[in-house]
């Protein structure tokens, strides 16, 4: 696994929110696309945050009402990023180091290209294994 890169797995492009979006707003575009996270985006398509489905799981386990929300009152702003020529073992590593499912991919100069999920890792790992049962002697 350390010739496969992120850039292989990671999924682009990645929907974007600004942190000022109602959280419900975002909460609705994740259900839409079917996805768990959006990337919040400063108004220079930087990496502000990240809000996933995780985060709305804790705003209903403390009874809060994502109306009167916004982004930045539930995202996280402190995330854990890595490239696109990181190793996917490297990346596995950090998300279990973390505790975390997603992982924004990031380049200098373009600001976040990707999204690299536990997702996309298993799907990955998934096709590595020979679906074909092995046969009985005959």
């Amino acid at each position: 696994m350390d010739d496969i890169f992120v850039g292989r797995l990671m999924s682009s492009p990645v929907t974007t929110v600004s942190a000022d979006t109602p959280a419900e707003t975002a909460a609705e575009l994740m259900l839409e696309e079917g996805i768990s996270s959006v990337v919040v985006v400063d108004d220079d398509d930087q990496l502000a945050g990240i809000l996933t489905s995780t985060d709305f799981v804790a705003i209903a386990a403390a009874d809060e009402s994502t109306g009167t929300l916004s982004v930045a009152d539930y995202m996280t702003a402190d995330v854990v990023t890595t490239t696109a020529n990181e190793s996917i073992e490297s990346v596995a590593d950090l998300l279990i180091e973390h505790g975390i499912h997603h992982v924004p991919v990031v380049d200098d100069t373009e600001g976040v290209v990707g999204m690299l999920t536990t997702t996309d890792l298993t799907a990955y790992l998934s096709g590595i294994e020979d679906p074909t049962p092995a046969r009985a002697p005959s």
